[in-house]
Parts: C-alpha cells; structure tokens; sequence
C-alpha cells in the first residue's frame, strides 16, 4: 500500500474516532473570515474545550459513511470547520451562534447530537439552550424556593406560639 493511502486511511480513523467520541459535532462554513476572527473564535472554543478542525471533505464524508452519518454529507460542501463537543453538547453550537451574531461570515451549516443529524435549524434551536450549569442552578434555585418558603412558614408559626405562650 502506498503511503499517500495510508496517511488517508489514518486521517479517517482520526476523524471516525473524534465522531464518535464527541456528544455534539457542528458543522460551519468559515469562509471570508479573517485571521484574527478565527484565532479569536479558536480561542473561545478551546477555553469552553472544544476541539476546532478543518478536514478534507472527502474525509470526513468516509468517516461519517462508515459510522453511519449519511445525513450529514449534503453539508460538506465548500470550506467546512468541524466543532467537536466532548462535555457539554450544546456548548460547541453556542459559542459558535454566539461568534457568528458579530461575525456574519460563520455560518452554521449542520451537525450531529448524540447520533442524530441536526440541520441549520435545529442547531440553531440547540445554540439557545443554556449551558449545563446555567441548567443546574435553575434546577437547584426552584428546589431551593419551596424549602425556603417552608422554613418561613415554619418560623412564623414557631413565632406566633411563643407570642401567645408569652401572653
């Protein structure tokens, strides 16, 4: 085998291997962008732990044939940059919203959430979702409003008894 085709064959199984392991993967085309903006934008994904590639289309689309993401092929058209999710699913999708509000020349194409393929659409429904924390406090804050109120009312009736004890 030659060593072109192997190299390939390696990219693939690079690619196979993050698609696989990643809990969301978007899709976004870059073009007209400049330097800056995307080191910018590199930044923020990579401090959020999102890992930002551009791959070979043709690549990618050997890698998402063999795994079984058919659905994602009709995006890999034109320059096509890949974020890839680990932790939090909806984070790459909305940093990525986030950037292209400012920087009209991302645009979010596509992308596959937990093996499901997500068009413009439904990625942008997923880049208004809150992180997984902001999640957590909301959770945690409408616990917290029952007991509280609970505790007051249990004050005031401990208050109002020594009152009349009192008397």
């Amino acid at each position: 085998m030659n060593k072109n085709r192997q190299i390939k064959e390696a990219k693939v199984a690079e690619i196979k291997e993050k698609l696989e392991k990643a809990q969301a993967v978007i899709l976004a085309s870059y073009q007209g962008l400049t330097v800056e903006e995307d080191t910018e934008l590199r930044k923020k994904l990579r401090e959020a732990g999102i890992e930002y590639k551009v791959y070979k289309n043709t690549m990618v689309t050997l890698a998402a044939k063999e795994l079984g993401h058919e659905g994602i092929v009709p995006f890999l058209e034109g320059p096509v940059s890949i974020a890839f999710g680990y932790e939090d699913a909806t984070a790459p999708a909305r940093i990525l919203a986030d950037f292209a509000k400012t920087h009209k020349k991302l645009e979010l194409k596509a992308g596959i959430v937990d093996g499901e393929v997500f068009d413009q659409d439904k990625v942008q429904q997923l880049a208004s979702i809150p992180s997984k924390e902001v999640l957590i406090a909301k959770l945690l804050g409408s616990f917290k409003a029952p007991l509280s109120n609970l505790a007051y009312l249990l004050n005031a009736i401990k208050e109002k008894n020594e009152a009349e004890s009192a008397e």
